[in-house]
């Protein structure tokens, strides 16, 4: 039942829409403007008469309709809200369900049917459940350094004046890159304000622990073994960490002028551990002075007595939290960022920003990579403009490309950040000419960098440009906008889709001459399942992107995860196995896929079975569900069949830490010789049977798969079960 606030709230809207003042329409029904107000606030309930004199008085086609869409009686989808701009599409959705539900009631129907009617609804709900959805995030994902921050602040306008004639100034702190702690929440509310996630205690200790460790060991390994010099303030910790730690604990460096006017630094951590000897016992004496029992707070919210605007008091609030300078809060996990203005100004959805903690030495992170499997999410991969795409984009796509992660090119863009007069120096590849103008310039970028995504098979990805000292905040908000009306396009045409074939379905139950043509089309699908029962194998294992990712990373990231027995958010062996594991699943089931898709097109494109068109599409539907459900269970499987045994062998993972601070060995680095260890762990005999447990679980599942597309066809081969 539609609850009478909200019969109330979207009166208001229609009276809004149809350019009506509350005192213009409480006139034409003869109330009192209060009366009215109390009504649409939904302090007081509108009887059915009230209801009739309103909408006669609005008198747009819309208020008439209400009067249809209160009558709509749903039993098996949910009821979506009243201004919903897919009511109609909806409501046939709900009605062909209900056929169906009737149709699989009766007695004389065909078990083959009834399982295409189980399979029906279930599509009409989950792709109901996928349009239905007003929320949608925008993830922005790139490099350290790169304008993400700066990006995402002009386009919202969460900007402060600059002194003295300077570029206005983003709330979100940015700079040269390692400014932002953590992931960072931009949304609509009622206020201006900030929430805060903090870290646990546990991440707090380890971190303040491997702080503590860097001022007491004096030797932390080969410098050579790094590409870009050191790893922040201490091995496995950023610098945006190590900043914090030292604000809240109150070890800040002091710099003063000497005698010869030289800067003299003095670093009063250093000065702190020179009172210890054991990393444990400064740790101890750090977290102390921290006081994490008194930061317990969570959020904070912005009042008219700050003396100052809500802009500033965000800006000046968000740093303090953000650089561990906030008496009264912890080290932050996600920071939310609420703010009175809707994101990107979009009325037909509610849209979050999250700007991504930036990519430092890996880009392969759990916490990035799994916005791409989000169905509302769409994300935003930046890149440096003349690097466009960057190394790290490229890697990410890829990875997500053979995970077998669907529509990259509906849920993602690519956006280029230049500076400015970059644009203007971008050569013709032709003729060796630069570019006349900015457009110019952007139009020879794009082409340059699809032709990079297309050697990747990544045909149709969107790249756009913002530069956020010149370009128009609009630029960039119709660029997001599109991609979500665009996603949100795709669900609605799915769900289309689904009810007209659903609806074909039903009309052609009982047609003979229509059951023979289902006939001939299943018969050869089934021929196609019957062919490819087994899958192929692959010379993948499940650790192979590990290995991968431990080729790549720092040294002092490798010591980082080694710490914390491969649970560190740089370098996380659950994910990277979970990843391993997915890919050898994609691999495998999407060559069939793309198979059995070539046995469907067939079909689809013969005149004399356009009267199976429906079951065809149908199963072309179930199949890629299907695979995308196997592929998460095998990633799950990845992240979980080592997990116990990796945690429980402190042998191994102390035999890496030993391999810290070492000399090289036969011209071997810490990363090379940490590699070794761990190959020769996953190479051991006894764990041979692991990587035969994922390709069990695959068999299985995929099995699953044929017998699931199997019940849709009305014939009978003998499938393996």
């Amino acid at each position: 039942m539609i609850s009478s606030a909200e019969i109330a709230k979207y009166v208001a809207v229609l009276r809004d829409r149809a350019g009506l003042k509350q005192v213009e329409l409480a006139k034409r029904v003869t109330w009192s403007a209060a009366h009215l107000s109390r009504i649409e606030a939904g302090e007081r309930a509108l009887s059915e008469e009230e209801l009739d004199s309103l909408l006669n008085a609005i008198g747009t086609p819309e208020a008439i309709k209400l009067r249809v869409l209160m009558q709509r009686h749903w039993e098996m989808l949910p009821q979506p809200p009243l201004n919903h701009a897919d009511q109609d599409l909806f409501w046939s959705a709900e009605n062909v369900a209900k056929e169906l539900r009737d149709l699989g009631n009766r007695d004389d129907v065909k078990s083959v049917f009834e399982k295409r009617i189980a399979e029906y609804i279930t599509e009409l709900s989950q792709t109901s459940a996928l349009l239905l959805a007003d929320e949608y995030q925008v993830a922005f994902i790139g490099s350290i350094g790169v304008g993400k921050s700066t990006a995402i602040c002009k386009m919202t306008g969460l900007e402060v004046p600059g002194a003295d004639a300077q570029p206005p100034i983003p709330v979100l702190e940015a700079g040269g890159g390692g400014v932002t702690i953590c992931e960072v929440h931009l949304r609509h509310g009622p206020e201006y304000g900030l929430i805060v996630e903090p870290r646990s205690e546990d991440e707090i200790r380890r971190d303040v622990s491997d702080f503590a460790e860097f001022f007491l060991s004096p030797q932390l390994g080969d410098v050579s073994d790094e590409r870009d010099g050191s790893d922040g303030d201490s091995p496995g910790l950023s610098k945006e960490i190590a900043r914090a730690v030292r604000n809240m604990s109150g070890l800040r460096v002091r710099r003063e002028k000497g005698l010869d006017g030289k800067t003299i630094r003095h670093d009063e951590a250093k000065e702190l551990a020179s009172q210890f000897t054991e990393p444990r016992a400064l740790a101890v004496e750090i977290l102390s002075r921290m006081q994490l029992h008194r930061r317990d707070r969570r959020d904070i919210w912005y009042s008219n007595t700050a003396g100052k605007s809500a802009l500033q008091w965000l800006k000046e609030t968000f740093a303090l939290i953000n650089n561990g300078r906030h008496p009264e809060f912890s080290l932050p996990k996600r920071i939310e960022v609420v703010v009175m203005d809707e994101i990107l100004g979009m009325d037909s959805v509610s849209v979050r920003l999250i700007d991504t903690k930036g990519i430092d030495q890996t880009a392969e992170r759990a916490d990035l990579e799994c916005h791409f499997d989000v169905p509302h999410t769409v994300t935003v991969l930046c890149t440096g403009f003349n690097s466009a795409p960057a190394p790290e984009v490229q890697l990410l796509l890829k990875r997500a490309k053979e995970t077998g992660v669907r529509n990259l090119p509906l849920k993602s863009a690519v956006l280029a950040l230049p500076r400015p007069s970059e644009a203007l120096a971008v050569k013709d590849d032709t003729d060796g000419t630069t570019a006349k103008s900015t457009e110019d310039g952007y139009e020879l970028k794009r082409e340059q960098a699809e032709m990079q995504l297309h050697r990747l098979g990544l045909e149709g990805l969107q790249v756009g440009f913002f530069n956020s000292r010149e370009d128009a905040p609009s630029s960039l908000r119709d660029l997001l906008a599109a991609r979500i009306l665009a996603l949100q396009e795709s669900y609605r045409a799915r769900l289309a889709e689904v009810v007209a074939n659903a609806k074909t379905l039903l009309q052609n139950y009982e047609k003979e001459q229509v059951q023979e043509v289902l006939h001939e089309a299943a018969h050869r699908l089934a021929v196609w399942l019957k062919n490819n029962e087994q899958l192929g194998r692959t010379n993948l294992t499940v650790h192979d992107s590990l290995f991968e990712a431990l080729g790549r990373a720092y040294a002092s990231t490798i010591r980082a995860t080694v710490n914390r027995a491969g649970a560190w958010s740089n370098l996380d062996y659950a994910h990277h196995l979970g990843h391993g594991a997915r890919r050898i699943a994609s691999a495998a089931a999407d060559k069939n896929f793309e198979s059995f898709k070539a046995v469907a097109t067939n079909l689809l494109q013969e005149p004399e079975l356009v009267d199976a068109q429906d079951l065809v599409r149908q199963a072309l539907r179930v199949m890629e569900s299907s695979i995308e459900e196997l592929t998460r269970k095998v990633q799950l499987l990845g992240q979980a069949i080592y997990l116990d045994e990796l945690k429980a062998d402190r042998e191994f993972w102390n035999g890496c830490l030993t391999e810290w601070g070492r000399d090289k060995i036969d011209g071997k680095g810490y990363r090379d010789r940490v590699s070794s260890r761990n190959r020769e762990w996953f190479d051991a005999n006894a764990r041979v049977h692991y990587e035969d447990l994922v390709r069990e679980l695959l068999d299985k599942e995929w099995k699953q798969v044929v017998n699931r597309l199997a019940g849709l066809f009305p014939v009978e081969l003998t499938i393996t079960a």
